[in-house]
């Protein structure tokens, strides 16, 4: 099984070769292809290679499948006994990524 595990905005996928995987906003219009540097991990034949803190060489090349936002969040801010309450939403901007190849180091 050959997997690796990516860093991007901040968190970490395992992902592997026609994985889809949603991640914060990325650069790049649908159809273009994408290049995460930042591996922690690659297993590919049942050996695994550990970075320290990344892999050297390693990369996972990904197509920009769609650009979009997140489902809303719904905050509501509330205090009792003054009659003070507030609801707001958010959509964080997102990109969906399709795992094209994973390049060991």
């Amino acid at each position: 099984m050959n997997y690796a595990i990516v860093e991007t905005g901040g968190k970490q996928y395992r992902v592997q070769e026609g994985d889809s995987i949603t991640v914060e906003k990325l650069p790049g219009e649908e159809g273009d292809s994408v290049e995460l540097d930042n591996v922690l991990l690659v297993s590919k034949d049942a050996k695994v290679t550990v970075g320290r803190p990344r892999v050297d060489g390693a990369k996972v090349v990904a197509e920009v499948a769609r650009q979009g936002r997140a489902d809303k969040l719904t905050i509501l801010k509330y205090k009792p006994k003054v009659r003070y309450h507030v609801k707001s939403g958010h959509r964080q901007p997102v990109t969906q990524l399709s795992i094209k190849q994973i390049v060991a180091g």
